[in-house]
């Protein structure tokens, strides 16, 4: 992997985990309307749920970032994504519906990218894989 490949790849992630770690400060900032919102579509245990979504969004998407087991939190989030644009965003009469139904198909396409290909040479798991082989 060359030094473009390695940053592009850390960049990516970056990008990636973005939304998900701001996503996941305002849900910690507002656990009320985040939980009347989760309430609003209809979901059972909506209390848990949100404990699911701040593990999901801080703890995933921050190993996302560094690049910590990237392939396992790609995949935790990319489930989280697609389960998310099913229950709050599957409402294809409604064009902003739609739009944010197509953004999180979009961010889980980056996902899989993650998944197939890894982290990328700036992360976590890159130190560990070259720890381990010395």
């Amino acid at each position: 992997m060359n030094v473009r490949q390695r940053w592009v790849s850390l960049v990516g992630r970056v990008l990636l985990s973005l939304i998900f770690i701001i996503s996941g400060v305002v849900k910690l900032l507002d656990p009320a309307g985040t939980i009347a919102y989760i309430e609003s579509a209809h979901l059972p245990l909506p209390q848990v749920a949100y404990v699911v979504a701040l593990c999901v969004e801080l703890g995933l998407g921050t190993a996302l970032m560094v690049g910590f087991h990237a392939q396992l939190a790609a995949a935790g989030i990319a489930i989280f994504t697609f389960i998310t644009a099913l229950m709050f965003h599957s409402n294809m009469a409604d064009p902003v519906q739609v739009v944010m139904f197509l953004k999180n198909t979009t961010i889980i396409g980056g996902l899989l990218v993650v998944i197939a290909f890894g982290p990328g040479g700036y992360s976590v798991d890159r130190v560990r894989h070259l720890s381990a082989m010395e």
